[in-house]
């Protein structure tokens, strides 16, 4: 992947619905930068295309020659994702149409938009850098800096909006405190854009979407940072349509959230009050409310965990070798499957995420294996790193003396994005 951050000077204002298409006149699709109105874009875009000779009769050169330019989309829209990057370096036509929503939709439509997992990591020394693992081959590839006021920063959150785009907001960096600033990657020009500000300054906080908004709450906003009335209890939300955020109704008490998953039309979140007491609660976007959340889903609540088919999933071991799933019915957490081969407790096999992939549930580990749990079959499959059964007794024990001899490095974050 060969995208560019400049560094050197702030990348244009862009609503986070953007489309980020500039395909020429033939599609005539959604402007870099302009809101995404996928449907009708979507719509003008294949009757500019429809037919033969269009390319033609308005002095282009066909995308593929031979070929009306409704065919070559069809044919370049099942060559695999991997290949993206050097099917840019054609042309300038062939860059702008893979950047966008139109050519997406034909992916999508055809059922070859693929999901990538994208690991966010901090070294030793504090540094962040990120990359993307291709499910298929297994292979891990670097990605463009993050912007620079987040590559020194704590307690930041990341969150997917359209699918696509992957945003990085608030946080504190060291030298100017607790952050607004929110910034957003595109999977598909694979490059990234500012986005509007948050209305507050806040890191440690929650995060989520829920119907393509992007809710933030409580978290930290003080400049010191965990001092005793530092939690907050305010609350924003994205919306992308308006490229805007305002407020939502207020947590009970303020909280720096440690653990949050949507399930069940709530988002539920636990974390700290202001008296470093364990609280939990629960919000209904359609109601724009807050409640106390209890029983046992909260009560044996672990991170990471994810919800996928209705489902709420956890894991059940450090290493995340065991599965757990939450029973509504009797209000308790039971074992799902276990992998049957565990890995040690040292951090650099902890399990750091737990995601929806492709139908199935993906464990992403602080050395960058990962396994990919297969939920009707209850089978286990390692498709990167060198977790799995093929780890020996001695393979554990060096991985546990080497994680003691040098700095601890781990993921911060991990989502998915498709294109």
């Amino acid at each position: 992947m060969t995208g560019r951050t400049n560094r050197g000077s702030q990348p244009p204002l862009v609503e986070s619905g953007a489309c980020l298409c500039r395909v020429e006149a033939g599609l005539k699709a959604a402007k870099l930068g302009g809101p995404c109105r996928q449907s009708g874009s979507v719509r003008v875009a294949a009757r500019q295309e429809r037919g033969q000779g269009s390319s033609q009769r308005r002095g282009q050169k066909a995308l593929l020659p031979g070929l009306p330019d409704d065919l070559a989309i069809a044919c370049l829209a099942r060559v695999p994702r991997a290949a993206h990057g050097r099917l840019r370096q054609v042309c300038r036509r062939w860059n702008r149409l893979l950047a966008g929503n139109y050519f997406y939709s034909v992916r999508r439509a055809a059922g070859r938009a693929e999901e990538w997992v994208y690991a966010i990591k901090r070294d030793g020394e504090g540094r962040i850098s990120w990359a993307a693992l291709d499910p298929a081959w297994g292979r891990w590839a670097a990605l463009p800096p993050v912007p620079a006021e987040f590559s020194a920063a704590v307690g930041f959150g990341c969150a997917v909006l359209s699918g696509c785009h992957l945003y990085l907001l608030g946080g504190k960096h060291p030298l100017r405190g607790p952050m607004r600033r929110v910034v957003f990657y595109s999977a598909r020009t694979n490059k990234w854009h500012r986005a509007p500000d948050m209305l507050r300054r806040r890191h440690c906080f929650g995060f989520c979407v829920i119907g393509n908004r992007l809710y933030v709450a409580g978290g930290d906003g003080e400049a010191g940072g965990g001092g005793a009335g530092a939690a907050l209890r305010s609350v924003e939300v994205y919306d992308p349509n308006r490229n805007r955020w305002a407020l939502a109704a207020e947590m009970g008490s303020g909280m720096v959230p440690f653990i949050g998953v949507v399930y069940g039309g709530r988002w539920l979140l636990k974390g700290l009050g202001e008296r470093q007491q364990v609280l939990s609660e629960a919000y209904r976007p359609e109601a724009d409310a807050w409640a106390p959340a209890g029983g046992g889903l909260v009560a044996g609540w672990r991170n990471p965990s994810t919800c996928l088919g209705g489902r709420l999933y956890a894991l059940g071991c450090r290493d995340g070798c065991r599965l757990r799933v939450y029973d509504e019915g009797a209000d308790a957490w039971t074992s799902h499957s276990d992998s049957g081969a565990h890995l040690g407790g040292s951090r650099a096999v902890e399990a750091a995420a737990l995601l929806p992939l492709a139908g199935n549930l993906c464990i992403v580990r602080n050395d960058m294996s990962v396994s990919l749990v297969d939920l009707r079959a209850r089978r286990w499959e390692t498709i990167a790193g060198k977790g799995g059964p093929f780890r020996t007794l001695v393979a554990n024990l060096w991985s546990n003396l080497a994680a003691r001899s040098r700095l601890n490095s781990h993921i911060v974050h991990c989502q998915v994005l498709q294109a």
